[in-house]
């Protein structure tokens, strides 16, 4: 039985197909996974330097603020040098947008409707039109328009969804369709209700997140429980974790959402007991450092590390690799759900990240003459 299959599949909300460069968004398009720098735009090498650790970790977007000239001008060497489309954020003034798209930005963050006039909003669209730029429509909970805040009397999910389409509007009306669509709030049940609503009435690409979510421990819980909630539903075709923490965190925060969704697979699945005095080993450290021992690993796979016998053999069963606690200082290994051999305690670890390692290498290997034989194939 593959490891990788869900108890339960998700049926995800039918919406439009754009795309932000290289990467699709929407329709059948895997979930993306996006992140935001923190570095000053002008320090170019700071900023290419967190970009790497993001791709490293398996970003598929990021966003770069642009608040100025300095930081437009900046941006096409970062996109130069840089392996993932980048989304210049843009909060008012059109100018930056049109220099962002001339630099190479696949998407602009902007909301139309607050850019000035109508010959300001034309040029932008123009701009991303010629360069073939994505925007997205970023609506939050925190600088609603001012005749919707006097409307509604304060931010709930209606008035975020009534900014949203009104923007939608102004972009639908010069012809442009190539843009997503987020109504973010700092409040998991606004933001989660102000999305349901859009996925309903629209068929835009939706990117979802819950905005200022707060510390790494907190913003992480806050976040997977309303991105979990949404992706759930099925609503959702790009995500960022917004957490105060560095971006790659948030890389992997999004990627193990998705993957305990079964939803995307990345990397080493690691399952681990909490431990308890049964354990015949330290799983808390031993998984700790299996975590940062196997971080290259991109290719999709389980391991179980449990401390005792009591759990450890039935979750070995449904992961590709599994080690149990034993006694007398060795731990039994199974592979692909059957006992294998025991390994002493001394060398665990290192003997662990050797099988996965081996284990990846098999997997890549029959892919690869799997496509060999497609091509063959083909080719005949």
């Amino acid at each position: 039985m593959s490891s990788y299959r869900p108890y339960q599949h998700i049926e995800r909300r039918k919406s439009r197909q754009i795309h932000v460069g290289k990467v699709a968004v929407g329709g059948d398009a895997p979930i993306s996974v996006q992140t935001m720098t923190n570095t000053l735009t002008t320090d170019i090498e700071a900023t290419i330097a967190q970009i790497r650790k993001a791709e490293l970790a398996g970003v598929d977007i990021v966003r770069v603020s642009c608040p100025d000239e300095a930081s437009t001008t900046a941006l096409k060497t970062i996109i130069e040098e840089v392996n993932v489309p980048i989304v210049a954020d843009i909060h008012f003034h059109y100018k930056r947008a049109i220099e962002a798209a001339q630099a190479g930005a696949a998407c602009l963050r902007i909301n139309p409707g607050n850019i000035g006039s109508a010959e300001r909003v034309r040029e932008v669209v123009n701009a991303a039109r010629e360069h073939g730029c994505s925007i997205r429509i970023g609506v939050n909970a925190g600088s609603l328009e001012k005749h919707l805040l006097e409307k509604y009397g304060e931010p709930n999910p209606e008035a975020l969804v009534e900014s949203a389409l009104e923007h939608a509007k102004i972009l639908q009306d010069h012809d442009f369709h190539e843009f997503k669509i987020s109504v973010k709030a700092s409040d998991v049940f606004m933001a989660v209700a102000a999305y349901q609503q859009l996925a309903d009435c629209c068929d835009h690409p939706l990117h979802i997140g819950i905005t200022e979510a707060g510390s790494k421990r907190a913003g992480t819980v806050k976040s997977s429980i309303g991105l979990g909630n949404l992706l759930w539903a099925g609503v959702g075709d790009t995500m960022r974790v917004s957490l105060s923490a560095p971006p790659e965190e948030e890389v992997l925060v999004g990627w193990d959402i998705l993957k305990s969704l079964g939803l995307r697979h990345r990397g080493v699945k690691i399952i681990s007991c909490p431990s308890c005095a049964r354990q015949g080993f330290n799983v808390v450290e031993t998984v700790q450092t299996l975590e940062d021992r196997l971080q290259h690993i991109k290719t999709p796979l389980t391991l179980s590390i449990i401390g005792c016998v009591v759990n450890g053999p039935g979750e070995a069963l449904m992961t590709d690799v599994g080690v149990t606690g034993g006694g007398q200082g060795r731990h039994m290994v199974y592979m692909a759900g059957k006992q294998d051999h025991t390994t002493p305690a001394e060398n665990m670890i290192d003997h662990i990240v050797e099988l996965v390692e081996e284990r990846v290498a098999a997997i890549e290997k029959n892919k690869a003459e799997q496509a060999e034989k497609t091509s063959d194939l083909a080719a005949k």
